[in-house]
């Protein structure tokens, strides 16, 4: 017997066009030697479809889709999710359609509720394990957080599965695969159950799935994994009921895996919200050096426009620079000097600043108006704006409301300074197009004379760390400290954290790829008074 995997970037809500791939890929699988094609969870919707699950008539549109997959599937089984409303009930479902009908329907039984999960809002849970016979084989079904938990796998078991079919639709972050296997091998050592994973693949929002599906035999050894970060149709060959081993793709960088992550975020929200290309300010830095490569790494140069706005403290090497990275990535650049406009925002506001001393005020202004400058050039030509803030600024409040924080699309939102760079020392390893001197620089806003970010911040390597117990991990400011950490500096990190909780909720959507960001997994109110103790 031979399975096949369709690892599809679906878009959400364009049911007609997601089982017009599913069919593509049933024929295709049928062409290949495959009697079973096994999809992804909520493939007919696509995943996650929100507040769409919410509306009866997004039910019908799925029910009347599915209807018509029905029909017209024939020499082959499938297994396709999709979402079911049963009288008035609503279930995140699997169902298994042969010879032009549904044979049966699985309804996902556990419903996460964590991080950036919220199927409770929207689902019912099943209680019935789901198990049918496939030449001559007993397949059981589970959907994505079914397999993490020990009682949905066992069920199956129990109802005489022979090898388990799971349906996912798991978000990427880093190290999120071995995750994956771990939990994998505990259910294949409950059950002794053979286990073939079919993962989404693409950029949904912030969110970016990353495929990477795999089978495992009951001895949790794995016996197929396919590519990351692309569609795959791929084919595991059974026999005895066990799946002979086949591909196996090698494992990527850490550095790798985040970078596709990024240019499938960017790629996939860009084109699949019609916009025609991307602007972005290209200042000289690391920050937005990176943003650019990965912008034209998704796009393609012609996809990307690169605005350089200098002003009387820009350095004369960041113009060189910017201009060079332009010109190795072949993107379309241009330089618009703010200094005429920062003198008349000046001269404006003279008679209200008299008496007071220049401060954070000044230049700000200047990051706002580069900020009013992308965004109209934005509402002139349709392209949408990419942010360059990342994740060590925006916890920290050192991105500019209505500045550099003006955009629709955070590209390093969830990247932290350190992070940039080694992402920069990658890209440059396949191909130079970030300047030794950019990745060498200390970094700075230039926005006054001699400006360096560590000015005001601790250095990054303690910055990012400290970021990471606390945001990441829930870590307490006690053991933050006591593992070695500088008190003034958790101090100030954590105090910055909370004061710019205003400005993060009015921050772009923004691609994540660790645990925790600064999204959908982060809700802390703007207004609290809770301080959590340091000793």
């Amino acid at each position: 017997m031979k399975i096949a995997i369709a690892q599809i970037n679906y878009v959400v809500g364009d049911i007609d066009g997601n089982v017009a791939k599913i069919a593509d890929a049933a024929t295709r699988a049928r062409q290949g030697g495959a009697s079973l094609l096994l999809t992804t969870e909520l493939a007919i919707s696509g995943y996650s479809p929100e507040d769409l699950l919410l509306r009866d008539d997004f039910y019908d549109a799925c029910a009347a889709a599915l209807a018509v997959l029905a029909r017209n599937t024939r020499d082959i089984t499938l297994v396709v999710g999709h979402p079911h409303r049963i009288d008035k009930k609503y279930y995140n479902a699997a169902s298994i359609i042969r010879d032009g009908r549904i044979v049966t329907t699985y309804l996902k039984r556990h419903l996460p509720n964590y991080t950036v999960f919220d199927e409770e809002r929207y689902f019912d849970s099943g209680t019935e394990p789901c198990v049918f016979t496939h030449e001559g084989l007993r397949l059981g079904v589970n959907i994505c957080a079914d397999v993490w938990e020990e009682p949905a796998a066992l069920a199956a078991k129990q109802a005489g599965a022979q090898l388990l079919l799971v349906l996912n639709a798991s978000p990427y972050h880093m190290n999120k695969q071995q995750s994956r296997y771990e939990v994998v091998r505990d259910r294949a050592a409950e059950t002794g159950l053979p286990v073939v994973y079919a993962n989404q693949v693409g950029g949904q929002d912030e969110l970016v799935f990353d495929g990477a599906s795999f089978a495992m035999d009951g001895a949790g050894r794995l016996t197929h994994q396919f590519a990351a970060f692309a569609e795959v149709l791929g084919f595991i060959e059974i026999a005895s009921g066990v799946p002979v081993r086949g591909e196996i793709v090698p494992a990527q960088s850490i550095e790798a895996e985040v970078y596709h992550a990024l240019t499938m975020g960017v790629r996939d929200y860009v084109n699949k919200n019609g916009f025609p290309g991307v602007l972005l300010g290209l200042s000289g830095g690391i920050d937005s050096a990176l943003t650019l490569a990965v912008a034209a790494d998704a796009l393609g140069p012609e996809g990307v426009k690169a605005v350089m706005m200098p002003s009387q403290y820009t350095a004369g090497m960041s113009r060189e620079d910017a201009c060079a990275e332009a010109d190795a990535l072949k993107v379309r650049y241009v330089e618009i000097a703010i200094k005429p406009l920062f003198d008349l925002f000046q001269q404006t506001l003279a008679a209200e600043f008299k008496g007071l001393k220049e401060d954070t005020t000044e230049e700000n202004l200047q990051s706002r108006i580069r900020g009013m400058l992308l965004m109209a050039m934005s509402n002139k030509t349709g392209a949408i704006v990419l942010t360059t803030g990342n994740k060590s600024e925006m916890g920290t409040g050192y991105a500019t409301l209505y500045g550099d924080m003006a955009g629709g699309f955070a590209v390093l939102k969830d990247i932290n300074k350190l992070l940039v760079y080694r992402l920069s020392n990658y890209r440059n390893s396949i191909s130079r197009v970030i300047p030794q001197r950019v990745i060498d620089r200390p970094p700075s806003a230039e926005l006054r004379p001699d400006q360096k970010d560590q000015d005001n911040l601790p250095p990054y390597e303690i910055l990012d760390a400290i970021m990471e117990a606390y945001v990441e991990n829930d870590q307490s400011p006690r053991d933050i400290i006591a593992a070695g950490y500088p008190r003034a500096d958790v101090e100030r990190v954590v105090r910055l954290l909370r004061l710019s909780e205003y400005k993060r909720r009015q921050s772009p959507v923004g691609i994540r790829i660790t645990a925790r960001g600064f999204g959908k997994d982060w809700r802390y109110p703007i207004t609290n008074r809770f301080r959590p103790p340091f000793d």
